[in-house]
C-alpha cells in the first residue's frame, strides 16, 4: 500500500523499487506480467474510448446489431492504431532524444514501464459506478503522462525535459490519431 501511495505521489524511488525490485526477470515471470499488463492496458484504453464515445453520441436506450459493430469497430481502430503510434513514436523519439539503444531487452523495460506508469487508467473503472464529466478522462491522461515521465526518468536516467518531450510528443500524436479517426467517422 506504501508502494502505491508513493506511485500516485510521483516518487522516483518507488517507481525504481518497483521496476528494478519487484519486477525483475530473476524472480518473476516477466513475459506473463507483460502480457497480462498489455491486455489490462488495451481493455482500459477501449473502455476509455468507448466513454469519449458515449459523451459524444449521448447515450441511446436502444442500440441495434449494426451500431454496436460500427462501435466495436471504432474502438478497436483508436486503441490499435492510437496505442500503435504511440509505441512506435515513444520508442523512436527515446532513441533519438535520449541516446538508448534499440535491444529486445530495452524495449521489453521500455514496454513494461509505460504499462506499469499508466496504472491511473484504473481509475477509469470509477467511472462505470460514477458519473464523471468526460473531462476527467482527460485528468487522467494527463496523470498518465506524467507518470509516464516519472518511470522513463528513472529507466533512462536522462534529463527531465528530454523525458517530458518524448513522452509529450507520444502521447500527442496519440491523441491527434484518435481524434483524425473520430473526425472521419463524423463524416460517414
Amino acid at each position: 500500500m506504501i508502494l502505491l501511495i508513493d506511485l500516485i505521489l510521483h516518487k522516483p524511488q518507488a517507481y525504481r523499487h518497483l521496476l528494478y525490485n519487484v519486477l525483475n526477470s530473476e524472480t518473476v515471470n516477466l513475459e506473463g506480467i507483460l502480457w497480462k499488463s498489455t491486455v489490462g492496458f488495451l481493455l482500459l484504453d477501449a473502455y476509455r474510448s468507448l466513454l469519449l464515445s458515449r459523451s459524444n453520441e449521448g447515450q441511446s436506450s436502444s442500440m441495434s446489431f449494426s451500431l454496436l459493430a460500427w462501435i466495436f469497430q471504432k474502438m478497436l481502430k483508436d486503441v490499435v492504431l492510437g496505442n500503435v503510434m504511440f509505441l512506435g513514436v515513444f520508442l523512436h523519439a527515446s532513441r533519438i532524444l535520449l541516446n538508448t539503444s534499440a535491444g529486445a531487452s530495452s524495449f521489453k523495460d521500455f514496454l513494461l514501464a509505460v504499462l506499469i506508469s499508466s496504472y491511473f487508467k484504473i481509475f477509469l473503472v470509477a467511472m462505470m459506478v460514477w458519473n464523471f464529466p468526460s473531462s476527467v478522462i482527460y485528468i487522467i491522461d494527463l496523470f498518465v503522462l506524467s507518470s509516464n515521465t516519472v518511470a522513463l526518468k528513472v529507466i533512462t536516467e536522462s534529463a527531465m525535459n528530454r523525458i517530458l518531450g518524448v513522452c509529450l510528443v507520444a502521447h500527442a500524436v496519440k491523441f491527434f490519431v484518435v481524434q483524425g479517426l473520430e473526425l472521419r467517422y463524423l463524416r460517414y
